[in-house]
This record gives structure tokens, sequence and C-alpha cells, in this order.
């Protein structure tokens, strides 16, 4: 599923998402704060849309959506697991499901890693020092509940 990462609607959003309020977006673009309202949502409502598309082509049952911060809570149906879908500015739509895994031996650790943490920084939730992705994943995803 494409998301418009390289959009102007996103780039607005995605600085939203960071706590900039609209008149500072406004004022970094030169653009008026109406422009900016309507493009975040117009933007929102993509994101209201696409997660929840994911979340069902995934098989996932919806239990909390926040269009603002990017991320859906849910509970996949064939497996006893929770699974988030989220927006990443670097990654586009990402789904992760809380498991425990043999990170060592996995052959996409380097990639776990720097999605985890590319994630963790544009909302600026801070993560704890591991190399761990699993931990990272329960530390990031616990953090993304209380904001939620």
């Amino acid at each position: 599923m494409s998301f418009p990462l390289g959009d102007r609607q996103f780039t607005f959003w995605r600085l939203r998402r960071t706590g900039l309020p609209n008149v500072g977006i406004a004022d970094r673009f030169g653009i008026s704060r109406q422009a900016i309202s309507k493009a975040l949502l117009a933007m929102g409502r993509k994101v209201e849309e696409t997660l929840p598309e994911v979340a069902h082509a995934n098989q996932i049952d919806v239990e909390r959506l926040n269009a603002g911060k990017g991320v859906l809570f849910g509970h996949p149906v064939p497996f006893d697991a929770a699974a988030i879908v989220f927006v990443s500015a670097n990654h586009g739509v990402q789904v992760r499901y809380e498991h425990e895994g043999d990170c060592g031996a996995c052959p996409r650790y380097a990639r776990c890693i720097e999605l985890l943490r590319d994630y963790a920084d544009e909302p600026g939730i801070a993560l704890k020092k591991t190399a761990d992705p699993t931990r990272m994943a329960d530390e990031l995803f616990a953090k993304l509940r209380e904001i939620v």
C-alpha cells in the first residue's frame, strides 16, 4: 500500500506529530495557517483510512487508533499476540507483532533496530540503550500506549 511519504502534506503532518504548532509549520514554509490546517486535515484522513486498511489486510482487529500519532493498536485474529500498525517517515506503513524472537539469529536484526530507533525518534520517544529489538519494541509500544 503506497503512502505519500514525500508529499508536502505528509511533511506537515510529520512536523505536527513532533509537536510543532500549525503556526510554526506555516512560518517555516511561508504559507498561511489555514493552508496548513487544510493540509493536516486531508493528511489526517489519509492516515485514518490507511491504518485500518493495513490492519484489515493483516487480519488485525482494531483496538485503538490515533491518526495524529500515526499508530494503531490491535489484535491479529490468527495469533495470540498484540500488534501495532504505524506510520514511519523513513519506512512507510509498518506492522509489528509482539513476540519473543531469537533476534541475534535473525537476518533482519539490523533493519529491525533501525526501524525501531527511527520510529521512536519521530515522535520524540527516548528508548533505553539495548541491542535487543524485542526489548526495544516492548519499551516503545508501552510508551506509545501511554500517549495514545
